[in-house]
């Protein structure tokens, strides 16, 4: 049994911030520019990218010491200069939260009007295991139906949580069904009562309004700025939106667009957005390779 190390546990809370702050800021520019590259970073283009977000020096070397506190940041002294290299929950952690990111609502996947049910019995003095079930879960997009059952439109779903309840320790406790709806109740009137799809809803249209009128990038510096503004409010949404079928979903669902904004967004800054990162780090030190 591996329970999630702190790191995760707080890597996945900072993740679901919709409001900016300098441990997200600094996951995204991780997630976005460090990880593709081989994951090794010099410390000065970690504070240049962070002062251009506005923050400040001191908050930013914090923000970087703490997070190898956690064990997301492994440091390397060359010379007088230190790199850091994501650790291999962080890598993991980027990697799936990347995933989830560019692949939210970005092509519509068929439905065959299968559900998979989940059964997991938790003591209920086991309330910090409890809560852990819940947020991995939550993050896999199951949802609760009440005493310990839990509910997903994707099947395939079942390795993602089954991997929870490994880890969890879980996996004897639980047992999973795969079923079509009967014919007592209302399978819409279920899914509005069990994920907040007005909240998820509201998200998206102030995603939009946000957004949707951005200025072009006139420099690389401008075009850093906005992709992270752009990727930190985005990947909140892999955390709320369960991803569920066209099918299940009200008309005219705001998430798509949305997700055809960012997507159509982050194409036009990538390429100037990456040229002034590149230059932070040819500013900062020797050339970092994996």
């Amino acid at each position: 049994m591996t329970e999630a190390v702190p790191s995760e546990q707080w890597a996945r809370r900072s993740q679901a911030l919709g409001v900016p702050s300098t441990r997200g800021y600094l996951l995204t520019v991780l997630g976005e520019f460090v990880l593709p590259v081989g994951g090794r970073v010099w410390t000065a283009a970690l504070l240049d990218s962070l002062g251009a977000l506005g923050v400040e020096e001191r908050t930013a070397r914090q923000a970087v010491w703490r997070s190898a506190e956690r064990g997301l940041l492994e440091s390397e002294r060359i010379g007088r200069r230190t790199r850091w290299a994501l650790s291999d929950a962080a890598r993991r952690l980027l990697t799936e939260g990347t995933r989830r990111i560019y692949s939210l609502h970005r092509e519509p996947r068929p439905w065959d009007g299968r559900w998979l049910l989940l059964y997991v019995s938790v003591p209920e003095s086991q309330r910090d295991l409890r809560h852990r079930m819940r947020n991995r879960l939550g993050w896999a997009g199951f949802a609760s139906l009440g005493s310990g059952t839990w509910v997903s439109p994707w099947i395939d779903r079942e390795i993602e949580a089954r991997e929870v309840l490994d880890d969890l320790g879980l996996a004897s406790a639980a047992k999973s069904f795969i079923a079509k709806p009967g014919g007592i109740g209302d399978v819409n009137e279920m899914v509005s009562s069990t994920w907040p799809l007005g909240e998820i809803a509201a998200g998206y249209d102030a995603f939009l309004e946000r957004f949707g009128t951005a200025p072009p990038a006139e420099s690389g510096y401008d075009a850093f700025v906005n992709q992270v503004r752009l990727v930190h409010e985005w990947r909140r949404f892999p955390f709320l939106d369960p991803d569920l079928p066209g099918d299940l979903l009200p008309r005219d669902w705001s998430g798509y667009r949305a997700a055809e904004l960012f997507h159509r967004l982050h194409e036009q800054w990538r390429s100037s957005a990456w040229s002034w990162w590149r230059e932070r780090m040819e500013a900062s030190g020797p050339m970092v390779t994996s």
